[in-house]
């Protein structure tokens, strides 16, 4: 799956240090086992961490839960010609395209993040995207280019049809990607079946979209560290899950730099110019198709009406850094949220 839509980057706890892959015990008193392994989907190193009373159910559920990622993955992804997504894009303009209810609902809660963020998120912005070139080539298309592209990244010309259970692009040359929701999503879905096949906890994680679920050992919760945007290394702000996501986009993953001027991959579906009002937004929400979702789109309406829109969502966080660098922490996060130092959260920390 391509992941064009989000930058997410975030520094995610190490199991292996914390619990190690050995009996512990639950905060019920009972015994635990710890798993963890990776593999490689969804264009990505995809980590799925598993805590059961037994290593067979550990396993069980890890089976599971990558088993439920790659069936995901053939029906989402763009670099797969007979996946459901691409015979979408190559019907554009022609006729509308049969899908799952899998792919209808992810598109669905696409158009529905696209709406809440004002247009900041859309699904059909790759033309515009692949213009930029910002990994490849790193260069800066003209107003003429990005202009005749614009048809094409409309999110009006896109139909669902929720009864027909069909998805129609209605020009030529249109694409939809949904990278940039669609592993919070196969987090969630992982989880849930991770769940019936026996695990009492554990993380899922695509990158940087991680779906946690119950606590770990001994009754603590998942601890999980935010990447700073402009110290490579270095962790911004740690924050414990239990039963959350959280997912990032950030202009220091994909861009280059001329005349002293950051070019990166985020654009602004209004303008087609990379967004400019934040360096990194994480969100944290109670299903990863949320934070995957919003946190794209709130990087482009900026750090103000990003919180504004943040204040009014049920069980949505975030944390946002100005393109200055300030950091801006919502309401439900201001106790939860451990920067580096006290002294830092002091200076840095924004109503």
């Amino acid at each position: 799956m391509s992941s064009s839509q989000a930058g997410v980057l975030i520094w995610c706890f190490s199991l292996n240090l914390l619990v190690g892959s050995g009996c512990a015990a639950l905060s019920s008193g009972g015994p635990a086992v710890v798993v963890k392994r990776t593999q490689m989907h969804m264009g990505t190193l995809v980590s799925v961490t598993a805590v059961a009373l037994t290593h067979e159910d550990a396993n069980k559920a890890i089976n599971a839960g990558f088993m439920e990622i790659k069936r995901l993955e053939q029906l989402l992804s763009t670099w797969i010609p007979t996946s459901e997504l691409s015979r979408v894009n190559a019907a554009a303009g022609v006729m509308p395209v049969s899908v799952s209810p899998e792919t209808l609902t992810v598109v669905q809660r696409a158009m529905q993040a696209a709406a809440m963020t004002g247009g900041g998120f859309n699904i059909a912005i790759g033309p515009a995207v692949d213009a930029w070139r910002v990994t490849e080539g790193q260069r800066i298309p003209t107003a003429s280019e990005l202009e005749a592209l614009r048809p094409l990244v409309d999110l009006q010309a896109v139909y669902i049809d929720a009864r027909g259970r069909t998805i129609y692009l209605e020009k030529i040359g249109m694409r939809i990607d949904v990278g940039g929701i669609g592993k919070g999503y196969a987090a969630d879905q992982a989880v849930t079946v991770m769940q019936k096949a026996g695990a009492v906890a554990g993380v899922v994680a695509l990158s940087g979209d991680i779906k946690t679920f119950g606590r770990l050992p001994g009754g603590k919760m998942f601890p999980v560290g935010i990447q700073h945007p402009r110290q490579d290394g270095a962790v911004l702000a740690w924050i414990d899950l239990q039963d959350e996501a959280i997912s990032t986009a950030g202009d220091y993953e994909r861009f280059f730099e001329r005349d002293g001027v950051r070019y990166h991959h985020i654009l602004d579906p209004l303008t087609l110019q990379p967004a400019r009002g934040c360096q990194s937004v994480t969100v944290i929400a109670k299903e990863g198709v949320w934070a995957d979702g919003l946190d794209t789109g709130i990087f482009v309406m900026g750090p103000k009406r990003g919180m504004e829109l943040v204040e009014q969502l049920p069980d949505v966080e975030a944390i946002i850094v100005g393109h200055d660098g300030r950091v801006f922490v919502s309401s439900g996060l201001k106790t939860r949220v451990l920067f580096p130092s006290d002294s830092d959260a002091k200076g840095q920390a924004q109503h």
